[in-house]
């Protein structure tokens, strides 16, 4: 069961070092390698054994990568039916223990810092400044008993209040990754609770180390390639860069500190980036174009709104990033020519027979069949309970349940979530959802739609209307190059630059709009 949001507010970071800060992996993959295969060379000419080369593709993610470095070359060596003595950490580096080999592929390492020094990742370290501006506690962790001496390299030491390494590890006799032992040691240090803490792991040993902490949030660092990997291991949203990352402190919290400016208060800055530029216009249905009703039948457009959205279908690319399922989001709004992208992105439609069912959500029907009967036989006696079935989702909604109820709701829905593999949940205002466990929201909908319609470039601005948790993916995405609009709030950190109060003010903004895109800007 994984948390969606890209932002987040606590009072920690703690960060991974090779792969997340740092660049060293490549050099650490580059020292097993040759360690390992001095070794296997030496065993070949002694025993006369086959020799096959330490390959850094294959072998380095799935045994080594985030260890320790004496867990490393155990794990390599048992799965090469490889016996060898513990042997003692101050052993003279050789082959004739584990630890001796441990301590080989180090020198190696130091040798190859020493000539190339310390690479880092720059978005990594702009963030890492921004989040201690803002008041957030700044911890690194290591598996490496080299932690130090990498950080005094690249002259970041000064960044971190916490540090805790191999050597801090094995002082204190902390297990290794995959337990979480040096993550919640680093919290401890920085007087947090995990649950207002964010861990950052780009291996895969690290994510299941941070998920198995019950931390606020884990976020995978995907540097390779391997999305659906860091997902299976406990990531709760995967990212490339930390730039994609809005993390808060309690006591920075934009939301809560000062109100978002007024989009109608601030019509003339907003034109001024529209002007000269084309303007392409997403919406969320519920909350957005109508105010929230306590059954979500009950939801019917207004005449004057669809007016304002077929006059703006008229001078420009309109969609509807809902929820909902597609055709009965497409059926409330009753116009053909706008773009529709129902289940939060998973089932698009649009004019010239655009068309998009995201493969990843077929293959999760059957078990969204299977949960779907459950909850409406577990929840039956739960009164004002709603269970509404989309094709790609699940929603379950509690408005209309008594307050002494809502618990067992969630739980119900919770339980029934971790049953299915292939489902996550995620939180609407007064809904719960089961959906399919892949990387795809509303953010990567409007991504895909702008690419899919030739707009990614910078002479298009996308202003996305949403009042919802699920509508801050797509703020996030689109955070860089266009204008997020929060309607009403959802009590969270948002990614929207400006905000409007009420479906009113959206009408009105609206209708401002048109004007100002009629009058040839």
């Amino acid at each position: 069961m994984k948390k969606k949001m890209s932002s987040v507010n606590v009072d920690a970071v703690i960060l991974d070092l090779d792969g997340v800060i740092t660049r060293t992996a490549r050099v650490h993959a580059k020292a097993w390698k040759q360690m390992f295969d001095e070794y296997l060379e030496h065993r070949k000419q002694r025993e006369e054994s086959v020799f096959e080369p330490f390959d850094i593709n294959k072998d380095y993610p799935r045994y080594i990568d985030g260890k320790p470095r004496y867990d490393g070359v155990r794990s390599f060596l048992q799965s090469h039916q490889i016996q060898l003595p513990e042997g003692y950490t101050d052993d003279k580096p050789g082959w004739d223990s584990i630890c001796a080999l441990g301590n080989r592929k180090n020198d190696i390492f130091l040798e190859l810092i020493e000539k190339q020094g310390v690479e880092i990742f720059e978005d990594s370290m702009e963030k890492v400044r921004q989040w201690r501006a803002a008041g957030l506690k700044i911890a690194v962790v290591s598996s490496s008993k080299n932690c130090k001496a990498i950080l005094k390299s690249a002259n970041l030491t000064h960044l971190f209040e916490v540090q805790v390494d191999g050597v801090v590890a094995e002082r204190l006799n902390l297990k290794g990754k995959p337990a979480p032992d040096i993550f919640l040691h680093a919290a401890k240090q920085l007087g947090v609770e995990p649950s207002r803490a964010v861990v950052i792991e780009d291996a895969l040993v690290g994510v299941q180390a941070g998920s198995a902490g019950n931390f606020a949030l884990v976020v995978g660092v995907d540097r390779r390639n391997q999305t659906e990997q860091l997902r299976k291991s406990g990531a709760d949203i995967i990212v490339q860069t930390l730039a994609e990352l809005q993390i808060f402190s309690h006591n920075n919290n934009p939301s809560a500190k000062q109100q978002l400016p007024s989009a109608l208060k601030n019509q003339n800055e907003i034109k001024q980036q529209l002007t000269n530029k084309q303007t392409v216009l997403f919406l969320d249905y519920d909350g957005t174009l109508t105010p929230i009703v306590k059954n979500p039948d009950m939801a019917v457009l207004s005449d004057e709104m669809r007016s304002v959205l077929q006059q703006l279908a008229s001078l420009t690319t309109v969609a509807i990033i809902s929820g909902r399922d597609r055709e009965d989001v497409k059926k409330l709004v009753g116009l053909e020519e706008l773009i529709y992208a129902g289940s939060h992105g998973f089932d698009i439609s649009g004019p010239a027979d655009m068309r998009l069912q995201h493969q990843g959500g077929k293959d999760c029907l059957p078990e969204l069949d299977q949960a779907e009967t459950e909850l409406q036989q577990q929840l039956d006696n739960i009164k004002g309970a709603l269970v509404e079935r989309k094709r790609f989702a699940i929603a379950v909604h509690y408005r209309n349940v008594s307050e002494k109820d809502v618990s067992s709701l969630k739980k119900i829905v919770e339980k029934t979530g971790q049953k299915y593999p292939q489902l996550q949940k995620g939180s609407g205002k007064k809904v719960i959802e089961l959906q399919p466990a892949i990387d795809w929201h509303k953010g990567k909908a409007v991504l895909w739609l702008l690419k899919e319609l030739r707009l990614n470039n910078s002479d298009v601005i996308p202003l996305y209307f949403g009042d919802d948790i699920t509508d801050e993916n797509a703020f996030q995405a689109i955070s860089q190059r266009g204008i997020g609009i929060l309607v009403g709030s959802h009590g969270e950190t948002t990614a929207a630059k400006y905000d409007l109060k009420d479906v009113n003010e959206v009408q009105a903004f609206l209708n401002e709009l048109i004007e100002f895109i009629k009058s040839g800007n």
